[in-house]
């Protein structure tokens, strides 16, 4: 099949059709679902009986969002592969959650986890916890529909700037709509059929672009480019990317996110047991780690399709200038009739799936945290359901307020998902770490931890902006807070468990 060059005015009535199609048949689910919804529980935990390969594959579409579709091709088009090598980390990570997390969490039949922090460390660290896993999940919803409005529709559908903010609230609208009516049943169920558009839609850009360049050869570039950074294996915290760090932040994110994030605890406790979960881990990373491959061949066929069509290029574009809009540009640029309606359905599936993954747990800790102990009464379970459903609608609609403004943080997206989405990751990780591991933690030990944690990341994401002068990789924005974090954590309990004693 040869590749042809529409111009971005010229999208066709048949991808959109296949755009509007998909977008209906999200909507559909939720309706479905809606209807053998009973209770609270089968609402936000699926009824606690859900199958360990339906729920592994949910969870790695929601955590792999249009924002990791997006910034792993345009991180192996501008920097070259280095990226790939983190996932090296995941034996590990499998090991120590499987081992050491995942039976403590699955001995608890709770709805959010920050339930356990209130029984080791007290009422005040269990809202400080929701309270930092709702900001991480609101900019991180918003960071997803920025990104795949403002770097995949507007441009692929050929559509003036001013269109940013109706595609966002548009996008934001169905989401809410299959979510907030068929729960985590719905959600589960269409991230598994989204997984399948992803992965779809990055094998069709890799076949495309081998067939028509002469074999998936051609693919390969004979040496190492010019312009990738030059592989670095060992110890450097001011170089952008080593293996160390990738190594280092790669296993703190999943450690901590499966250690302390409700969207991923959730799915541990959506299915039977301790073996059922492990398995849910598993999956999720593999699955993982062969999109992180899939990502690195679509970003090797885009070299090799714009260095072999240089005219194809967009203004101020190149392979090291806004390379994370290369991918919608050659959706838009060199797909044929109806392929560019499935390859942007597979990027919607990717951001709405982490969308309605979001919104459900975000939904379920405020309800759970929140609102739960400022009604005293006892709802009956219908209540208690039309809460989840409105508290889902309106996180919907704080992130979209939200997505207009993320785009103020500097570097390629990439980098912005490390400094705005991963932010509160490790603080939000010390305080489950104190109250599993650290037996005489206490509530002032916990939150001298985590005020420790927020201020190492925040300086080291942003100490460029805060002092005129470069600083560490945004790689040790996880790892240098939870080490900081942990430390100052058990000190701090132990001397004031120390000082209450004497």
């Amino acid at each position: 099949m040869t590749i042809c060059h529409p111009s971005l005015a010229t999208i066709s009535s048949i991808d959109w059709g296949i755009i509007v199609l998909y977008a209906i048949g999200m909507v559909a689910v939720g309706f479905h679902y809606s209807r053998k919804i009973n209770n609270t529980e089968d609402y936000l935990l699926g009824g606690r009986q859900m199958k360990p390969l339906m729920v592994g594959l949910s969870l790695f579409a929601s955590l792999l969002s249009t924002i990791s579709y997006l910034s792993y091709t345009g991180e192996m088009i501008r920097y070259g592969p280095m990226f790939i090598t983190g996932a090296l980390a995941f034996p590990l990570v499998i090991f120590v959650v499987g081992s050491f997390m995942i039976p403590y969490f699955m001995k608890l039949r709770v709805t959010s986890a920050y339930e356990i922090l209130e029984q080791r460390l007290g009422l005040s660290i269990r809202l400080l916890g929701s309270s930092l896993f709702t900001l991480i999940r609101l900019f991180w919803m918003a960071l997803i529909i920025h990104a795949t409005t403002d770097k995949v529709l507007t441009p692929v559908l050929g559509l003036e700037e001013s269109w940013t903010v109706p595609i966002c609230i548009l996008m934001g609208v169905v989401t809410i709509i299959y979510t907030s009516l068929g729960g985590l049943r719905a959600v589960v169920f269409t991230d598994v059929i989204q997984s399948g558009i992803l992965f779809g839609g990055g094998l069709l850009t890799v076949v495309l672009v081998a067939n028509e360049l002469g074999g998936v050869r051609e693919l390969w570039p004979g040496e190492w480019l010019t312009h990738w950074e030059k592989p670095n294996w060992g110890y450097a915290p001011e170089a952008r990317m080593t293996f160390v760090g990738m190594f280092l932040a790669i296993f703190c994110w999943h450690t901590c996110t499966a250690g302390s994030d409700q969207v991923v605890i959730q799915r541990y406790f959506a299915t039977r047991d301790v073996k059922a979960a492990r398995r849910v881990l598993v999956i999720n990373l593999v699955a993982d780690f062969f999109a992180m491959l899939l990502m690195a061949m679509v970003g090797l066929a885009l070299i090799a399709y714009f260095t072999a069509n240089p005219g194809m290029f967009g203004e101020n574009q190149s392979l090291t200038n806004n390379s994370d809009q290369l991918f919608p540009r050659f959706i838009s640029e060199g797909l044929p009739v109806g392929l560019t309606g499935l390859v942007v359905s597979g990027l919607l599936a990717a951001a709405m799936s982490s969308l309605s993954s979001g919104m459900n747990s975000t939904s379920s800790v405020i309800t759970s945290d929140f609102i739960s102990r400022l009604h005293s009464d006892e709802s009956d379970e219908k209540s208690k359901i039309v809460i989840a459903r409105w508290v889902s609608g309106l996180i919907g609609v704080v992130v979209v307020a939200l997505s207009l403004i993320v785009d103020r943080v500097p570097g390629n997206l990439f980098e912005v998902a490390n400094k705005v989405v991963n932010l509160f990751v490790s603080p939000l990780f010390v305080l489950f770490f104190l109250a599993m591991f650290v037996r005489f933690s206490n509530t002032s030990g916990a939150w001298c931890g985590v005020l420790t944690s927020i201020t190492i990341a925040v300086l080291i994401a942003f100490w460029e902006e805060i002092t005129g002068h470069k600083g560490i990789s945004f790689l040790w924005i996880m790892p240098a807070a939870f080490v900081g974090g942990t430390l100052v954590g058990t000190v701090a309990s132990f001397v004031l468990r120390t000082k209450q004693e004497t």
